[in-house]
């Protein structure tokens, strides 16, 4: 979708959760009615925490996932349900891009072989003693 950047959309770890606003002020932070914070609540395109009581308690990310969702809404024209499409996408991408991440660090501490061990040479029978770039046998 041509001026969608999902770098843009704030990431999980990248804004503070440690402050929590009530509906009201979580609206005008956001430059929304109160009313469309429970509609999207109920569309499942932000999920606020909930007070025992059963109040809606927004977190710093949450206003700024609001925000997104008003510039995707206003400036791109894209309706509610693409909007939850495209986070739901973005979610999905920040998952596979960690786990991706993840599985490179397994991979590098458990294949690099040691010095002197044998390495078989994909596409060939052969076997070669590995050693270390810059450090030859004499």
């Amino acid at each position: 979708m041509a001026g969608v950047n999902p770098e843009n959309r704030p990431r999980r770890d990248d804004v503070s959760d440690a402050a929590t606003f009530m509906i009201s002020v979580a609206a005008e932070l956001a430059g929304m009615h109160a009313q469309t914070l429970r509609t999207y609540d109920r569309l499942g395109l932000v999920t606020p925490q909930r007070t025992r009581g059963g109040g809606r308690r927004y977190s710093n990310r949450d206003v700024e996932m609001l925000r997104e969702i008003q510039r995707l809404s206003q400036d791109e024209g894209v309706n509610l349900a693409g909007i939850k499409r495209i986070i739901e996408l973005s979610d999905e991408v920040e998952a596979l891009h960690k786990r991706v991440a993840d599985l490179a660090h397994e991979l590098e501490s458990t294949t690099r072989p040691r010095r002197g061990e044998l390495v078989p040479v994909p596409r060939s029978n052969a076997l070669v003693v590995w050693q270390p770039r810059g450090k030859r046998r004499s």
